[in-house]
């Protein structure tokens, strides 16, 4: 039951407000964990996307969970930890946002355990694999 990481580095070519802008909307988060379709089910503090917001992640054939933003610095940073219903534990997640000459770079860090042997060993590659495709794929 080792801690598994996601470490992604992606640059891309729109103002850092304009992909932070984005990627705080909770729905816009379909995308990035497809097939999961993702919901905000809470409005943060200050930010409808802020510290306190919830999302609830639905995915077919499993029951849905939510996420809690923990840290919300706009244009910078936003940090978040699943707090409901995850075979997952220990789980936080990280996306740092700094600009370039050219646009902007998104550092994305993900950690989390698995509840049980191995499922977090399996999650790993699939949830990899579909952020990265979703961050490829993105269109602002």
């Amino acid at each position: 039951m080792g801690q598994q990481r996601i470490e992604i580095d992606k640059e891309f070519p729109f103002p850092v407000s304009d992909l932070f802008n984005h990627l705080s909307e909770h729905e816009n988060l379909s995308a990035l964990f497809a097939p999961a379709k993702v919901r905000r089910v809470k409005e943060g503090d200050v930010e409808p996307n802020g510290v306190g917001s919830v999302r609830r992640l639905s995915l077919p054939l499993t029951p849905a969970f939510e996420e809690t933003v923990t840290e919300f610095e706009r244009d910078r940073r936003i940090a978040y930890r699943i707090t409901k219903g995850s075979p997952l534990r220990d789980h936080h997640g990280v996306m740092v946002f700094s600009e370039t000459a050219g646009g902007s770079r998104l550092h994305y860090t993900i950690v989390f355990k698995g509840k049980l042997p191995l499922i977090a060993a399996l999650i790993k590659p699939v949830l990899d694999r579909a952020i990265r495709k979703g961050l490829n794929d993105l269109r602002l």
